[in-house]
Formats: C-alpha cells, sequence, structure tokens
C-alpha cells in the first residue's frame, strides 16, 4: 500500500501523527538526558514508568504510521490515551487550585488536545489504512445513494 493510494484526509492526519508522536519522543528524549532515570521524580512510580516507556512507544507509533500499518492507530490511541491520563493525574492538585496556569501551549494543553485528536481520528485512520477498507467504504455508500 503506498500513502498516495490513500484519501488526502489520511494523509494530512497521519502526518499530523508523526509530528506529535515525534515531538514526544524529543520531549522525553530531553527529560531523560537533562533528568536521567529521576527525571519524572513528581510522579508516581508507575506513571514514571509510563513516561520513560513512551521513549520507546512514541517512534514506534510513528514508524506503523509512517508504514501505513492498520494497527499504527490504535497503538497511537492506547497510548495517547495512557499519556493523557497519566499527565493529567501528575498536574491533577495544580489544575484545580490555577487552572488558567494550564491554558498556555506547553504541557498539559497541548497533550490533552492532541491525545482528543487521536482518539477521534484513530478509527477512521485505521480504516483508511486497512487494504480496500476506506475504498470499500466509498464504494458502498455510493451504491446505497445512487
Amino acid at each position: 500500500m503506498r500513502w498516495g493510494d490513500r484519501p488526502a484526509w489520511a494523509r494530512r492526519t497521519a502526518l499530523v501523527y508523526v509530528v506529535g508522536f515525534l515531538e514526544g519522543t524529543g520531549a522525553h528524549g530531553y527529560f531523560l538526558v537533562t533528568g536521567g532515570l529521576r527525571a519524572y521524580g513528581y510522579a508516581p512510580v508507575l506513571v514514571q514508568l509510563l513516561f520513560h516507556a513512551l521513549l520507546l512507544l512514541d517512534p514506534l507509533v510513528a514508524l506503523l504510521i509512517i508504514r501505513a500499518r492498520p494497527g499504527g492507530p490504535l497503538l497511537a490511541a492506547v497510548v495517547m490515551l495512557a499519556d493523557v491520563l497519566g499527565n493529567w493525574i501528575v498536574t491533577w492538585g495544580a489544575v484545580t487550585t490555577r487552572p488558567a496556569a494550564f491554558l498556555r501551549p506547553v504541557g498539559l494543553l497541548p497533550i490533552t488536545l492532541f491525545g482528543v485528536f487521536v482518539l477521534l481520528t484513530a478509527l477512521p485512520l485505521r480504516r483508511a489504512l486497512t487494504p480496500g477498507g476506506d475504498m470499500k467504504d466509498c464504494a458502498s455508500s455510493r451504491s446505497a445513494t445512487g
């Protein structure tokens, strides 16, 4: 399967996924280099492990999307759900005391927005990456309407 065979919306969505997950890879790599294994010492142990695991999971998702694998969007949804939950768990107390402090273009807000985007688009993107999936849906909807 080639990306050129996929609908334009799927190519644009995949590009957003790749950029987002590679940015996450860079962020987690930076935190590991500057903070070592204790970079996330403020978080519960399971969340720390998750954040370190994202250094491997984020580029894996990007690779699966680049290679147009149907499992890529599903893994992306699972990874982002875990990432968003982990970030909200860590910041919940601060968000409830100063919510406006989190309305900035770094940190919790963009992670949450990207996570919602991935969760909303994962199944349609998976269908578009499944051989014949998106084309079959288009053909069946055309025959049903006309």
